[in-house]
């Protein structure tokens, strides 16, 4: 009798070690949450809640979306960098990654030394647009009146040392202004213009991609409607965790990602969102990010451009 419980006992144990979530067992039965420095509602808020219900079901633990929106997404980073609960992983985009090191001197985290790679999933490609009724047809329209009418072509940004500066790109209160006639172009991300295509409001002139975007009517990329070359500007979104995170945890959240990334339905999801899924590893994230700053840093360097 005495060796039979002993077997019971010892079933039962390895049945409860089992029943443990696999992410739990590396993180000390916390949730794992995600902090998106973006308020809900948006492309990369969407992206980060898909991905926590996938994650959810592949390591068998729960998952938090954490909205930490503000400050360019230098709260967001700053809080991940700093956390020491194992569990905390970062929705990263550029602006506090590869951008805000170059315009501020000094930032309460070190993006290469405090946020280690985890994951590349996607890219929120920019495109070029114009109103309807806009008298411009194509990327040389632009450029010629541009060079005609130097300075007097005006494009709408979110403010100076945001992607959406660097890069042209504008959000909801440009998208008021391109509606009402205040600015001739709006450079954004494609799941924000894309609604305004939809309804007949915009044109899409040009996208900074690599390749054309079916979803909204095939424009041809800037590269090749203006002859330029370097003009695919990726803007990535990966995840990033604080770099005390545990390697094991890491490896385990990277093979868990990657794996969602690649589903066929995370690309139907993604393109719904103007997104496209870049499935990549740690390895392949720290590229996009050395290549992004390099990129940013040039750009803001010639730019001689400052924060007000």
């Amino acid at each position: 009798m005495k060796l039979l419980w002993k077997h019971l006992a010892l079933g039962l144990a390895a049945c409860l070690a089992t029943a443990t979530p696999l992410w739990a067992q590396q993180t000390s039965d916390k949730p794992l949450r995600i902090v998106v420095p973006f308020a809900p509602g948006g492309a990369q808020d969407v992206i980060a809640r898909y991905l926590g219900a996938k994650l959810t079901e592949k390591l068998g633990g729960s998952v938090i979306v954490d909205n930490k929106a503000g400050a360019g997404g230098i709260l967001a980073a700053d809080a991940v960098a700093k956390a020491t609960d194992g569990s905390t992983v970062l929705l990263a985009t550029g602006g506090a990654i590869t951008i805000a090191p170059h315009l501020q001197a000094k930032l309460p985290y070190d993006p290469v030394h405090d946020l280690a790679p985890v994951a590349l999933v996607g890219d929120t490609p920019m495109t070029l647009a114009v109103r309807t009724e806009s008298p411009y047809k194509t990327v040389a329209d632009v450029l010629r009146d541009a060079k005609a009418k130097p300075g007097q072509v005006t494009y709408a940004s979110t403010g100076n040392g945001t992607v959406s500066h660097l890069t042209g790109a504008l959000l909801a209160q440009a998208l008021t202004d391109l509606q009402g006639g205040q600015v001739a172009l709006i450079v954004t991300s494609a799941a924000s213009i894309e609604p305004m295509v939809a309804s007949g409001k915009a044109r899409v002139l040009g996208t900074f991609s690599r390749a054309a975007l079916p979803s909204l009517g095939t424009p041809p990329t800037v590269a090749e409607a203006a002859s330029l070359a370097g003009m695919e500007v990726p803007v990535w979104v990966g995840v990033m965790a604080p770099a005390r995170m545990p390697a094991a945890s890491l490896e385990k959240l990277s093979t868990a990602l990657v794996e969602v990334c690649n589903l066929p339905e995370t690309k139907q999801r993604f393109a719904q969102l103007g997104a496209v899924n870049t499935c990549g590893g740690g390895a392949a994230l720290g590229k996009v990010i050395s290549e992004d700053s390099q990129r940013w840093a040039k750009v803001i360097k010639q730019g001689g451009i400052k924060i007000d």
